[in-house]
């Protein structure tokens, strides 16, 4: 999942390997809710730094110390040869759009509690499967539109349009998880010929990139302390990532997939730790809904792939 999301890698073939897959459920498990819990403070952190500094700044410190775990997954996936490609272009549209995405997200920590954005990020595979229509051309039965339409009711659940809570931040955080599903939607293209971790090299490098050039129009020199908040925000977004692709080539999607719900609870923590924000009960309520429609999403998915 950029920003929450983390730009997490889709469930496939994550890291080169050969011979026949083996496997290790338990470690798969250990390294999705490892993968989680660095999201969360990478999330964290960013809500803390977005509050003193530019959008732009933070989001570039968190792509270019995310480039270190990124660089790791490279290595540990063969080396230079991964990065061989053919699809300049579509990294640079992967890049451009999963930046976006972040951006947005951390935009939405900064106007509004922390667990609620959380929470509204999780809207995302609902966009998506919605996008995957006209975009992909797939195909989704009346199963699938049914679970997007209850987890658009847990959205709405969430932000109480009419009862002011959407000013707060929330469109801001809904249209992240949109540029999310639209990051995600992209990956899904290259990952016809790109291995996943050749994408979440590219990404990095070209956001960190990306984030450079408009660095002159938006700089706060930042403290020692402050950057090395930055620092450990970068490497905790990109381990989460290293974690995240670890979990799928080490278990089915299925399995691992639903214990990345885990991060709203370390985002309610968090937010409660540091902000003293106690998640409201419909966004309690929404949330779990979101949850519900997500998990009924990922077993149609799976029956249907299966």
């Amino acid at each position: 999942m950029s920003g929450a999301f983390a730009q997490s890698p889709a469930p496939a073939r994550l890291l080169e390997r050969t011979g026949p897959r083996v496997d290790n459920v338990r470690l798969g498990i250990l390294s999705m809710l490892a993968g989680i819990a660095l999201m969360a403070v990478m999330n964290a952190l960013s809500k803390v730094l977005a509050d003193g500094y530019p959008l732009a700044e933070v989001t570039f410190f968190r792509n270019l110390f995310g480039l270190l775990p990124a660089v790791a997954m490279v290595a540990a996936a063969g080396g230079r040869r991964t990065l061989r490609t053919g699809k300049v272009r579509g990294h640079v549209g992967r890049a451009v759009v999963g930046l976006i995405s972040m951006v947005l997200l951390f935009w939405s920590y900064r106007l509004m509690p922390l667990a609620d954005a959380v929470a509204i990020s999780y809207s995302a595979p609902l966009f998506l499967t919605a996008l995957s229509v006209p975009l992909l051309g797939e195909r989704v039965g009346p199963y699938r539109w049914g679970a997007v339409a209850v987890g658009f009711v847990g959205v709405l659940v969430i932000v109480q349009p009419g009862e002011g809570t959407f000013g707060h931040g929330a469109p801001v955080a809904i249209a992240a998880a949109v540029a999310y599903a639209l990051a995600q939607i992209t990956l899904r293209q290259l990952g016809r010929t790109e291995a996943p971790v050749t994408t979440v090299f590219y990404f990095t490098a070209f956001a960190t990139a990306l984030c450079a050039v408009a660095l002159p129009f938006a700089w706060v020199t930042p403290s020692l302390k402050d950057f090395g908040l930055m620092a450990l925000m970068g490497l905790a977004g990109g381990g989460s990532q290293y974690f995240i692709t670890r979990a799928y080539a080490l278990a089915p999607g299925a399995v691992v997939s639903p214990f990345s719900y885990s991060g709203i609870l370390w985002a309610t923590l968090f937010g409660w730790m540091l902000w003293g924000d106690t998640p409201a009960s419909h966004v309690v309520v929404g949330a779990l809904v979101l949850i519900a429609s997500g998990l009924l999403i990922l077993v149609r998915e799976t029956r249907r792939r299966g």
